[in-house]
C-alpha cells in the first residue's frame, strides 16, 4: 500500500475561477463605462438645454423691446423655453434613471462575484480535507495491517530479548519503505513500550504511555479489525513532534477474533504531510486566502502560514451547516467544509477552511 497516496490526489484547478474573476471584472468596467458616457451625455444635454432657455430668454427681452411688432416672436420664445425645460426634465430622469439600473446591475455582479468566489473557496476547503482523509484512511489499514506480523504478534505474545530485536528490526524495515511514519511502537497491556522501529533516534522501550487517550481507548478495542485515531498532539518521546497516532490491538495468532496480547501504536509525521495539503491548495494570489486544516475543536492542526497550529481556534458561523461561505463584520470571506470521509475512514469531525482578504 502506497505511504503517499493521498498526497497524489489532484487539488481543484484555480484556473476557471480565474476567468470568471475576469469576466465579472470586465463586465463590472464595461458597465461603469456605460455609466460613464451616459453621465457625461445627459450632462451635455442639460447645457444645450441651458443654452436654449438663455437664448429664449433673450428673445423675449427683445421681443418685449420691439412692442407690437415682436408679439409673435415672443410666441416663439416662449415655446422653445417650454421645450428646453421638458428636454432638461427628460435629461435628468435619464441620467437618475441610467445611473440606477447601472448601479443596481453592478451591485448585481459584484453579488455573482463573491457567491462565484465563495463557492470556489468552499470547494476548495473541500479539496483540502478530501486529500488528508484520504491520507489518514491508508493509516487506519497500515496499522491494522502491521499488527498482524508475525513478529510483531510474537513479541507480544513473549517479549523475550530475541523476540524485542526481531520485532523492532522488522518494524525499522517498515519505517524504511514508509517515510510519512516517526516511529512505531509496540506495547504490551500495561502500557510499556517494548519495541519501537527507530530504537536509535528514539529510546522508548521501557517507557510507559498508558496515560495516554489513544492507548486507552485502543485497550478496549473489540477486535483486531478496529482502530483508533488520535487527535493531532506533540509528542514528547517524539522530540516534541507533531504527530497523528493510530493504533490498533495486536491479537493471539494474528486472528482479528484472537485475545488481546497487545497494542500497535504508529506515529503519523502530521506537520510535514499536512504542510504539503494546504500550501498546495491553488488559491489566487489576490485571494489573500490562508488555508487551514481545523479539528471538531476548531482548534489549528495546519495552516498555509505556518502560524498558529495547535494552539489557535478559530470562531466558525456554521448555522448547522456542513459547508458554505460568509463574511464576517470586518468584511473578510471564511468558507468551510466539513470532512466528508474516505471509504471505511469516517474523519474525525474536521475541516476544511479558507480564510481571504478583504
Amino acid at each position: 500500500m502506497s505511504a503517499a497516496l493521498g498526497l497524489k490526489a489532484k487539488p481543484i484547478a484555480a484556473e476557471p475561477a480565474d476567468d470568471d474573476s475576469d469576466i465579472s471584472a470586465l463586465i463590472n468596467r464595461l458597465t461603469a463605462e456605460v455609466n460613464q458616457i451616459a453621465v457625461d451625455k445627459t450632462k451635455a444635454i442639460q447645457q444645450i438645454t441651458n443654452q436654449m432657455k438663455m437664448l429664449a430668454l433673450n428673445a423675449l427681452i427683445e421681443s418685449s423691446r420691439a412692442g407690437a411688432q415682436g408679439a409673435g416672436f415672443a410666441v416663439v420664445a416662449q415655446e422653445v423655453r417650454g421645450v428646453g425645460q421638458q428636454v432638461e426634465t427628460i435629461a435628468r430622469e435619464l441620467e437618475t434613471q441610467l445611473t440606477k439600473r447601472t448601479g443596481d446591475l453592478v451591485a448585481s455582479i459584484d453579488r455573482m462575484s463573491q457567491r462565484s468566489r465563495g463557492e470556489r473557496m468552499v470547494d476548495l476547503s473541500l479539496n483540502a480535507v478530501e486529500l488528508i482523509d484520504r491520507n489518514l484512511y491508508e493509516r487506519t489499514c497500515d496499522v491494522r495491517w502491521w499488527a498482524t506480523d508475525s513478529a510483531v504478534v510474537d513479541c507480544a505474545a513473549s517479549p523475550a530479548p530475541a523476540a524485542v530485536t526481531y520485532a523492532s528490526q522488522r518494524l525499522g524495515v517498515i519505517l524504511g519503505a514508509y517515510t510519512v511514519y516517526l516511529d512505531l511502537w509496540l506495547c504490551d497491556l500495561d502500557g510499556n513500550v517494548i519495541a519501537n522501529g527507530r530504537a536509535d533516534r528514539f529510546r522508548v522501550v521501557g517507557q510507559n504511555i498508558a496515560h495516554t487517550k489513544w492507548f486507552r481507548e485502543a485497550r478496549t478495542l473489540r477486535s483486531g479489525d478496529d482502530y483508533v485515531a488520535g487527535d493531532v498532539e506533540n509528542q514528547p518521546l517524539l522530540g516534541n513532534a507533531q504527530v497523528a497516532t493510530y493504533c490498533a490491538s495486536v491479537r493471539a495468532g494474528g486472528q482479528a477474533n484472537g485475545s488481546p496480547i497487545g497494542v500497535l501504536a504508529i506515529h503519523f509525521d502530521w506537520e510535514p504531510q499536512a504542510r504539503a495539503i494546504v500550501q498546495g491548495v491553488r488559491v489566487g494570489d489576490s485571494d489573500k486566502a490562508r488555508v487551514l486544516l481545523v479539528d471538531s475543536n476548531f482548534r489549528v492542526i495546519a495552516a498555509s502560514d505556518g502560524h498558529g497550529i495547535l494552539s489557535e481556534r478559530i470562531s466558525l458561523s456554521l448555522n448547522g451547516q456542513r459547508s458554505g461561505f460568509y463574511h464576517d463584520r470586518s468584511s473578510t470571506m471564511i468558507a468551510f467544509h466539513a470532512t466528508p470521509g474516505y471509504e471505511t475512514y469516517r474523519g474525525l469531525g474536521w475541516y476544511g477552511v479558507i480564510i481571504c482578504g478583504a
